[in-house]
């Protein structure tokens, strides 16, 4: 008899458990997350009472697949465009929680004695509050659409990316052992290299690869595809020196900026669900009871310091942001919890070999707490205000409250800003551009054509070919010169203007010279003046040569389309400029999309009436790329729908709480299945001698008749004039019952 491996027999308990603990958690209405790491510690080994894996080293290896397309389905919500548009105000909220909660993180594990590492890690695991934990609470409590609850989710977003880069300088202090100066600089650089390297070549590459073959992309090949680039992704991050999550997210994020990315999430959905349950289940087979009452102490410690901490340092970054005191205290009590983020770390620790082996099942411990109090944390801002206003001087509560959003930021547009900024964007893009082909004709190139040609021949051949490689990037670094309309505005605008920015040219050329000049010396062994002297003159060639300008702004062109190419299709999410204004006036612009089962569907507005039923004013219906805007009320809704509403917090909670009671589920076990079925018209029927339309078969039956049989085997279409005779043989369809009910009619009364 063919025996079960292990892994399938593990994989069936875990998913078993999982479902049945997961229904129990959305019947209590508590995030599935818990449920999946309650399902772990049941079938993990510390609990006796059920059976448990065996081969735990399996389930690791897919929970950590189910990290990475975790990380990857995260990069597709991501833009970097977003966090741009953002401003100065979230990045100042993230910096400040992210800073004092790891201070504060720290600051716990030395008081009770652990390790620096431990106090490391630890401090990174408190910084980071759970998106998905909050974003449930958001959507259970009705708040989703409330003003605070969007400056929460921004602030989110870039915690998110925030954790990538300190996962990736966990990762390497864990390597060094040391937290040096010079050591955390040179990280970054390397980390700023590479993200720009990898963003910059994937979205010139990865768009245009989709374009060509879009006619060839059904749902099949491009989840195939999709998931094919997150793998190698991950693979060429772990090869450069990072972790496979971080892979994984950068490519997410690529895509993201693509047409099919919203295809490619739906696509990915169930995948990630697999094996992010499988992930958090791995998590909760750590779980140890005897560990956690032997540090019962420091869990609760590390539970009051989240709870205390986000709410103290949460509402203090977000009041620096420009958030009035009220919004701040509900923004910062909302992210009093740790979630996916504190698990991923925690296992990187582990993976790693660098933190204790209790540090994991606390922190677990610690999520689990902080996730079920993070409802009641919700309600307490309220209270908690009225609280801090009594206690505070009425001056200082004034002072707070005059705060706005995006008051901290102070802008200044000008010519030079424009130029300066374009100049050092375009050098630092294109001399890493430059910096990689040079590498990698070193590296891949030189000794190959060194297999094959004399010394002396190898090295000029790869010195003509390297510099025809580079020669496009080392015309982007020169790009903005004399025939730029920034430039020429400068020149025009003032004297003074024009030493700086024939300074400017100079710098781009000597940065130009430097590459050129090192290739040739690199394969030369002419005299450095020699070197120079030809580095100079090619420096002039590509700076007067027409086709490599043409060249770079084609390709500057293609990369521009390929980051703005999805800004058309995100209307359904997207809201308009004048939605920040109505924040002022306690008015919101929120989007809500038709279920599929809603009674709404198929309705005209002017017979839904929302605008009188629930006081709010639907200004426009996105219908996948078309948009309906200031629909009337002859404009019908449809399933799927994206209505884009205005009103109060109060107004679209209720029209909310009223969109989702329009949902009318079907019993499980009615069978709507459609059958074809035949019957002979006898002389006791009802419907002999009666035509077609007379009959009344579709409107009182809900069946159709298809055709009647011919004496020549043919089957004749029905005419709604064609009798019934006796002897017809009647092809019809409906469902089960509705055939039933229309043959126990057959006879006459």
């Amino acid at each position: 008899m063919e025996q079960v491996p292990a892994l399938i027999q593990d994989l069936a308990l875990i998913l078993l458990v999982a479902a049945v603990v997961s229904l129990l958690f959305k019947w209590l209405k508590q995030p599935v997350v818990l449920g999946y790491i309650v399902a772990g510690f049941i079938a993990g080994p510390h609990f006796v009472y059920t059976p448990s894996v065996r081969d735990a080293g399996s389930i690791d290896l897919w929970a950590q697949i189910g990290v990475i397309i975790l990380l990857f389905t995260l990069g597709l919500e991501f833009s970097f465009k977003k966090i741009l548009k953002m401003g100065a105000a979230p990045v100042i909220a993230a910096l400040t929680i992210i800073f004092c909660m790891m201070v504060l993180g720290i600051s716990v594990g030395h008081l009770f004695g652990w390790g620096r590492m431990d106090c490391i890690y630890l401090g990174g695991m408190l910084a980071m509050s759970s998106t998905t934990i909050i974003y449930k609470a958001f959507q259970d409590m009705g708040v989703l659409q409330q003003k605070f609850a969007g400056v929460v989710l921004s602030v989110l977003i870039l915690e998110d990316i925030l954790a990538i880069v300190l996962m990736v300088m966990l990762s390497t202090l864990a390597v060094s052992h040391n937290i040096e100066g010079e050591e955390l600089v040179v990280g970054l650089l390397r980390l700023g290299f590479f993200l720009i390297l990898w963003f910059v070549v994937g979205l010139y590459l990865i768009p245009i690869l989709l374009r060509k073959s879009r006619r060839f992309l059904n749902s099949e090949t491009l989840l195939i595809v999709s998931l094919a680039l997150c793998f190698v992704m991950a693979v060429v991050a772990v090869d450069s020196g990072f972790s496979a999550a971080f892979g994984a997210f950068v490519v997410g994020s690529i895509l993201a900026e693509t047409v099919e990315a919203e295809r490619i999430e739906k696509l990915v959905a169930p995948v990630k669900d697999l094996f992010g349950a499988i992930f958090f289940v791995s998590v909760g087979m750590l779980v140890d009871p005897e560990v956690l009452v032997k540090y019962a102490w420091p869990i609760v410690a590390l539970t009051l310091a989240i709870i205390v901490g986000q709410a103290v340092f949460g509402t203090l970054g977000f009041i620096l942001a420009g958030q009035p005191l009220k919004e701040a205290m509900k923004c910062g009590f909302s992210m009093s919890q740790i979630g996916e983020f504190a698990f991923i770390i925690a296992s990187l620790g582990m993976s790693l070999g660098v933190t204790s082996h209790y540090l994991y099942p606390i922190v677990v411990a610690v999520s689990v707490i902080t996730t079920f109090t993070t409802p009641y944390m919700l309600k307490a801002a309220g209270p908690a205000y009225g609280y801090v206003c009594r206690i505070l001087p009425r001056a200082w509560v004034a002072a707070l409250e005059r705060y706005a959003p995006g008051t901290m930021v102070s802008t200044h547009s000008g010519n030079w800003k424009k130029l300066v900024t374009a100049l050092l964007r375009q050098m630092v893009v294109f001399s890493i551009l430059s910096a990689t082909v040079i590498a990698l004709s070193f590296r891949f190139f030189l000794p190959f054509t060194r297999e094959i040609l004399p010394h002396w021949w190898a090295n000029a051949l790869c010195g003509v070919v390297t510099l025809l490689c580079i020669a496009p990037f080392l015309r982007g670094i020169m790009a903005r010169g004399r025939r730029s309309s920034l430039f020429i505005a400068l020149w025009k605008e003032n004297r003074y203007n024009r030493l700086p920015l024939i300074f400017t040219l100079i710098v781009r050329g000597v940065v130009v010279g430097m590459f050129i000049f090192y290739v040739i010396r690199y394969l030369v062994p002419f005299a450095d003046p020699v070197l120079l002297l030809l580095a100079m003159l090619l420096v002039v060639g590509i700076a007067l040569s027409r086709p490599l300008r043409q060249n770079t702004i084609r390709m500057e062109k293609v990369f521009m389309e390929n980051l703005h190419s999805r800004d058309g299709l995100e209307h359904r999410g997207k809201q308009p400029e004048y939605a920040e204004h109505l924040l002022s006036k306690d008015l919101h612009l929120a989007d809500f999309e038709v279920p599929e089962e809603s009674i709404w569907g198929g309705k005209l507005l002017g017979e839904l009436n929302l605008g009188r039923r629930y006081d709010i004013h639907v200004v426009s219906i996105v219908r996948g790329t078309h948009h309906l805007n200031i629909p009337s009320g002859s404009d019908r809704v449809y399933p799927h729908d994206h209505l884009q509403v205005i009103g109060s917090d109060r107004q679209i909670s209720v029209f909310a709480k009223a969109l989702e009671g329009t949902v009318i589920v079907e019993s499980e076990w009615a069978d709507h299945e459609m059958q074809l079925r035949q019957f002979q018209i006898t002389d006791d029927m009802e419907f002999a001698g009666m035509s077609l339309k007379d009959s009344g078969i579709r409107d009182k039956f809900h069946c159709m008749i298809v055709g009647f049989d011919t004496s020549g085997g043919m089957l004749e279409k029905p005419s709604p004039d064609r009798i019934f005779h006796p002897g017809d043989i009647v092809w019809v369809v409906g469902e089960k019952e509705a055939l039933g009910d229309l043959f126990a009619q057959k006879k006459k009364d």
